[in-house]
């Protein structure tokens, strides 16, 4: 465990959809009977939108049905205890375009089993982003 001093900094929105298109799992927020419900899901970036496959019977399909949703993804170095968190917020779409659904499958391949035949697509919209990194280095790489 590393007892280094740490500085929370923000990121700016490039880097921050540059690092979410590096991670491949992340957690989906959302409203399920007025109660917040957050689901983990396989998901890609592509053409300025968090793109995913869920199954038509689960709570995430009936609120990615123009639902306003969250989802956050991470990395976290749990020996150094640094790393960044990103958020994307919006209003989730279904695609039904079978061309936009082919690029999504194509993109996406959900670790679950099972079908996964409604196809979610949540714009950019809100992007924001934070990191924790040793004290030294935020000396030398300001918060942007």
């Amino acid at each position: 465990m590393s007892l280094e001093p740490k500085a929370l900094e923000s990121i700016s929105r490039r880097e921050a959809v540059e690092l979410l298109s590096t991670a491949v799992v992340g957690r989906m927020v959302f409203t399920n009977a007025a109660l917040p419900a957050v689901v983990p899901v396989t998901f890609a970036v592509h053409d300025e939108a968090v793109v995913l496959r869920t199954a038509a019977y689960t709570r995430l399909a009936a609120a990615a049905d123009g639902g306003v949703v969250a989802l956050e993804a991470d990395d976290v170095d749990r020996v150094s205890r640094t790393g960044w968190s990103v958020v994307v917020t919006g209003v989730a779409e279904v695609v039904n375009d079978v061309r936009q659904q082919a690029i999504i499958r194509s993109v996406v391949e959900p670790f679950a089993p099972g079908h996964h035949e409604v196809y979610v697509r949540l714009p950019l919209t809100v992007v924001t982003g934070r990191r924790v990194i040793p004290v030294a280095a935020s000396v030398s790489h300001p918060a942007t």
